[in-house]
């Protein structure tokens, strides 16, 4: 018997499945995050990943042969030579200074998907001017280092996650088709001050699902884990989100409705555009072509516990719109389908009513999905088919229907609603496409 585990980091919490070899789910375990100051995340990060291991049954932790991690995009940790975090981690949703994306805009092309104010490469690049550097070796993504913690090889990446940070995931097909495992150069244009201080403190980058190495035997022992189980190159939670989904043809979408709005297009034509906050990830011989806004859960969650919102829903007609307009933000700045980093949220005017002011973020937030589907659809994407829905969301029925409403398309759940299962997958099988 051969099972994979894949663990899924959000921003809220945390959840790991184990598949068998007919992608069976046999265990389930998960933990949610407190309330976390920065220096507070890379410890509470650190426990959760032991404590969900823990959590799976030993007679089926005693069989797994591969592990994969996903974390959230553009989340970064810089590291020493040892692998351990220097400062607290920079999040998916923070941003650099004005200064450095100017800098950067003048560095890299046109269009690419780095030349956003919360890429991985404009924080490093934004650190970089603001900290101290001197012992810094490794920069790593939340998946990089939560997989480092279990293999033990710094400096090691999936070409997911290295998108933002300006990887081309083009090159490691084009280097060598049938190596799974070929770490590929950086583009050119790396190679000019002052990204080519950085360059040195860039992860290698694999391909996802790809093989790193086994487990350390310290912890192969502790968990009683085979000594052979290999920890794999991970992903990030969208596209993790998108393989558990079932979606298989170009046209077809996954919405992922969690803390924010990440959409992904499955198409055989690939877009970055970097003022419309849009790019794309190598799915196979596909691209996922998307983008993330900062609109979603985590606003609602701002006003309503989640008890009120399944309560408010229930008073809703879908059926009806809304006669309000929002941008539900929880602070300035917004990634896609507007890719401006001081966009203000517009949360006004709010009714008394909280049913009213419920379906009004509703409608404004399907409506934002809406906008960034056309938006990608208006630059050579797939045409929209049928969208699948993952994350908590997906729960909503009523929020389902606005969507469907706003979307002009048949919108279903996802297969699988969780993200550890497409990472699973990602374990077990490599790309799925």
């Amino acid at each position: 018997m051969e099972y994979s585990l894949g663990v899924d980091f959000g921003t809220s919490g945390t959840r790991a499945i184990v598949i068998d070899q007919q992608n069976q789910v046999l265990a389930e375990a998960s933990c949610t995050f407190p309330g976390l100051s920065p220096k507070e995340r890379i410890d509470c990060w650190q426990h959760a990943l032991w404590e969900l291991i823990g959590e799976i049954p030993a007679d089926v932790r005693s069989h797994l042969q591969a592990i994969a991690i996903n974390g959230t995009s553009s989340t970064i940790l810089l590291c020493d030579e040892n692998g351990i975090p220097l400062y607290p981690p920079q999040m998916y949703n923070d941003t650099c200074d004005p200064a450095s994306l100017e800098l950067l805009t003048s560095l890299a092309p046109a269009g690419h998907p780095v030349l956003s104010a919360s890429s991985s490469l404009a924080k490093l690049l934004g650190m970089s001017r603001t900290v101290d550097m001197t012992s810094v070796r490794y920069l790593m993504h939340q998946a990089d280092w939560l997989a480092f913690l279990l293999h033990g090889r710094p400096g090691l990446s999936d070409d997911h996650n290295s998108l933002k940070l300006g990887y081309d995931p083009a090159m490691t097909v084009a280097c060598c088709p049938q190596d799974i495992g070929r770490i590929a150069a950086y583009p050119d244009w790396f190679h000019q001050p002052p990204l080519s201080q950085l360059l040195p403190l860039l992860p290698q980058v694999i391909r996802p699902g790809a093989p790193i190495g086994p487990i350390q035997p310290r912890l192969a022992r502790q968990f009683g884990i085979p000594s052979e189980c290999q920890i794999c190159a991970g992903t990030t939670d969208s596209v993790a989100a998108f393989i558990a989904s079932g979606a298989t043809q170009p046209g077809m979408a996954v919405t992922s409705l969690g803390s924010t709005l990440v959409l992904k297009l499955l198409s055989p034509t690939r877009i970055d555009l970097a003022n419309y906050g849009i790019y794309s990830h190598r799915l196979g011989d596909y691209w996922l072509v998307g983008g993330a806004s900062n609109t979603g859960g985590a606003v609602l969650q701002s006003f309503f516990s989640t008890p009120e919102l399944i309560e408010l829903s229930q008073h809703i007609d879908p059926s009806q719109p809304s006669p309000l307009n929002y941008y539900p933000l929880l602070k300035p700045g917004e990634r896609f389908p507007i890719n401006d980093p001081l966009l203000e949220p517009q949360l006004t005017p709010r009714p008394e009513d909280p049913v009213e002011f419920l379906q009004g973020l509703l409608d404004s937030m399907a409506r934002i999905e809406a906008q960034g589907y056309h938006l990608l659809e208006t630059h050579g994407a797939s045409p929209l088919k049928a969208v699948y829905t993952a994350g908590g969301g997906a729960q909503n029925t009523v929020w389902q229907t606005i969507r469907q409403r706003h979307l002009q398309v048949p919108c279903y759940a996802a297969q699988h609603q969780q993200a550890a299962y497409g990472t699973a997958l990602l374990a077990a099988h490599g790309s799925p496409l």
